[in-house]
């Protein structure tokens, strides 16, 4: 990571990072900026906030690379953050000034020690719940929400099985389908991803992909007719064994290419009449009353301490291209965030 020239200055300015091309974790620029340069662009309905930290996924990887396209370049990395609203343009409501917020957008850029967000990308961060986990809530914890509650409504009765199940989605995946009466197996590799699953995620039954032959043929053992669904953000490496361990008219919830993107699918593959999906977060909070309604069931939960979230390792702002490193080297376990006041 490289800094634009600051010479002669005796302090760092405010920082972002920026992507001038697509390519590997090296393309990631700190540059130096005024808050003034975004003031100029705020829109009526939008609030500039001031980030204390922001989430790091997956999903920024697929934009760096260029799997997925940003509508210009150079851009800001980063789809959610939390901090404090320090400005709000002229529709938006003054009583939003100095609110704590999370919030998520496809074109966010929290990356930032201040990003221009939408105000109906806002979620108001209650009392008891730190910024740093407010941060962790707007990506994953959504996600699993919609997994959980919309892709496939899973239930009592319901046997479903979490791949990457360490991770900051999939241990919310997990919880949140325990929440619903789920009996969960979750997938995982190493010791202690495993153990992190069985604690953290509550899971009822955890197979360590590294420790046994054939995963599929594990979870036959466990579900003889094949479970109800499986929640998958891997993708290309597990799909052919998710589509081994599905029942009749079982649900593949395809939403995540951690380990690249799933090759084209011939319906012939999909036996047994199995659905499969390719859902995406917007999709599903399309509404103010949608993303409120998850906004409040998270919240409610991580206040009446039913939902655990693991921050697995915080990043200062500058070292983006390490954590962007991290967590494509499968190394993380919960939740990554850069601090964007370091």
């Amino acid at each position: 990571m490289r800094r634009t020239a600051l010479c002669g200055q005796r302090r760092l300015l405010f920082q972002r990072i920026r992507v001038h091309a697509h390519g590997a974790s090296d393309q990631l620029w700190l540059e130096g900026f005024e808050p003034s340069e975004l003031k100029t662009f705020l829109k009526p309905n939008e609030v500039l906030v001031r980030n204390t930290f922001a989430g790091v996924n997956f999903i920024d990887t697929y934009f760096r690379t260029g799997l997925y396209k940003m509508p210009q370049m150079p851009y800001t990395p980063g789809l959610e953050g939390a901090g404090a609203v320090v400005q709000v343009g002229s529709a938006a409501p003054a009583s939003l000034l100095g609110q704590r917020v999370s919030y998520h957008g496809d074109s966010s850029g929290s990356y930032a020690s201040f990003t221009i967000v939408a105000q109906d990308s806002l979620s108001r961060v209650p009392e008891g719940v730190s910024d740093a986990d407010a941060a962790a809530v707007p990506c994953q914890a959504f996600t699993a929400h919609y997994l959980t509650h919309d892709s496939y409504v899973c239930g009592p009765g319901s046997v479903v099985v979490v791949q990457a199940a360490a991770g900051g989605t999939g241990l919310l995946i997990c919880q949140m389908a325990k929440l619903r009466g789920a009996t969960v197996i979750a997938l995982c590799g190493g010791e202690a991803k495993a153990a992190l699953a069985a604690s953290v995620g509550r899971a009822d039954h955890v197979i360590d992909y590294k420790a046994v032959h054939d995963w599929p043929a594990a979870v036959r053992q466990i579900a003889p007719e094949g479970v109800h669904a499986v929640y998958d953000g891997v993708g290309r490496d597990t799909f052919e064994g998710d589509l081994r361990v599905l029942r009749r008219r079982g649900t593949l919830v395809s939403f995540g290419n951690a380990s690249g993107a799933v090759p084209p699918v011939a319906p012939l593959l999909l036996a047994g009449s199995i659905y499969l999906q390719r859902p995406k977060l917007n999709d599903y909070m399309v509404t103010a009353e949608e993303r409120e309604k998850r906004a409040a069931d998270v919240y409610g939960w991580i206040q009446k301490k039913q939902l655990q979230l693991t921050i697995g390792k915080i990043f200062p702002l500058s070292e983006a291209a390490q954590a962007h490193a991290y967590i494509e080297g499968r190394q993380s376990t919960g939740k990554l965030l850069l601090n964007c006041k370091e």
